[in-house]
This record gives structure tokens, sequence and C-alpha cells, in this order.
């Protein structure tokens, strides 16, 4: 059974940084893409930012340049280095791998 863990969510004001974790149990980890995921509102998942294994990442257009992802394999985790953060930042994060999604972890942007 495949089980991820989200951690490091928390609350920051604008300007302010936090770094989300995702570990992965059970699953092929080094082989796989692993994705971030939040709601858009009325639009259901929107994804943020997701990695390949060879390190090739991806990012939304409104996270470009302050959101950063990274993988280490030898952990089975992935982080999202989340620097500028902005109000409208705020929201449940999720890392997917494969068919399987976390529970989320919430991120607060407030002053």
């Amino acid at each position: 059974e495949v089980q991820i863990v989200e951690s490091g969510g928390g609350s920051v004001q604008p300007g302010g940084s936090l770094r989300l974790s995702c570990s992965v149990f059970g699953f092929t980890f080094s082989s796989a893409a692993v994705y971030w995921f939040r709601r858009a509102p009325g639009r259901g998942l929107e994804w943020v930012s997701y990695i390949y294994p060879d390190g090739t990442a991806r990012y939304t257009e409104s996270v470009q340049g302050r959101f950063t992802i990274s993988r280490d394999d030898a952990k089975s985790t992935v982080y999202l280095q989340m620097d500028t953060l902005k109000p409208e930042d705020t929201n449940v994060y999720y890392c997917q791998i494969g068919q399987t999604r976390g529970q989320g972890t919430q991120v607060t942007v407030s002053s």
C-alpha cells in the first residue's frame, strides 16, 4: 500500500517562506514523477509543480520564480520550498505520486 505523508504547512506573513515535505512509502519512488497540487476556486485541483525522476521540474506560472521543488530519492521525499509567499498562495497543498494523493497540508499566508 502506498502512503504519502505531507508536512511543513503553517501560517506565515506575506513575503515569508515555508518548506513542504512529501514522504512516500511503499512505492518505487526513484522512478516516478511527483506532483504538488492545490485547489483552484471553482475549478478543482490545479497542479503547482512537479518533478521528474531525472530532476526536471516544472511550475505553474503563478509560482514560477518563487517556489522550488526538489527530491531526495534516498529519503523518498520531495520538497517544495515556497518563498515570497502571497495571500493568494493560501490553500491546502497535496502531494501525489502515481494514483495516490496525500491528505494535504494547510498553508495560510496572512498579515
